[in-house]
């Protein structure tokens, strides 16, 4: 696909000047480049390289290794559904197969026409929430079959705007001051309390 765009380039260049040491940018600019192109494509690897003054192969190994990384176009809508043993004794595995035969589609693969990815899920840490499922991360509780087509009839119809495409984490982004950046020095040249703790004893002093 696509290096990163101007506009997220200086973006990712604002993040990476809070670190003080460029590599542990990393992450976070692969959800920038996950959030243009709704996964992380070859070409947004090697640029994030470039800019962090690493290899190409630190930057795939990073992105290989988390889940919600994904390194192909993925749907739209990415849903996945838990069948680990709380959801599947509570009827995970049939809300798989449902959703499997709802969107024509197996997990593993993604609709006709671009709008959803199944994924099947061995966990999302909500057993007390069973069956769960979620599309694009955000968290469908104890979904009832009639529920989930309903889902995906308002997905369809642009109905849940609380949705974001697939890639977006969050809708509010994040933004430090230079004032209140806190004291990014390499490790080795630390000297002294760190800045954030300086400025925010002197804001307590002030009141």
């Amino acid at each position: 696909m696509s290096r990163l765009s101007h506009q997220n380039v200086e973006l990712a260049q604002e993040i990476i000047s809070r670190y003080p040491i460029k590599k542990s940018a990393l992450i976070p600019l692969l959800h920038l480049a996950q959030e243009q192109d709704g996964y992380v494509a070859d070409d947004a690897m090697a640029h994030i390289a470039e800019l962090c003054d690493v290899t190409p192969a630190e930057v795939v190994g990073t992105c290989s290794f988390y889940e919600m990384f994904k390194r192909h176009p993925t749907g739209t809508y990415l849903v996945n559904v838990c069948t680990n043993i709380s959801c599947m004794l509570l009827g995970g595995e049939e809300l798989l197969r449902h959703v499997e035969d709802t969107l024509g589609v197996r997990h593993g693969g993604t609709t006709d026409d671009g709008a959803f990815t199944v994924e099947d899920y061995e966990c999302i840490a909500a057993c007390t929430e069973a069956p769960c499922l979620q599309v694009n991360y955000r968290y469908f509780p104890r979904i009832t079959h009639d529920e989930f087509d309903e889902l995906v009839a308002d997905l369809r119809a642009g109905k849940r705007t609380d949705i974001p495409p697939h890639g977006t984490l969050g809708r509010v982004r994040q933004h430090i001051p230079a004032a209140k950046l806190a004291g990014v020095v390499p490790p080795d040249q630390v000297d002294g309390a760190p800045v954030w703790l300086a400025n925010s004893e002197g804001e307590a002093a002030n009141g």
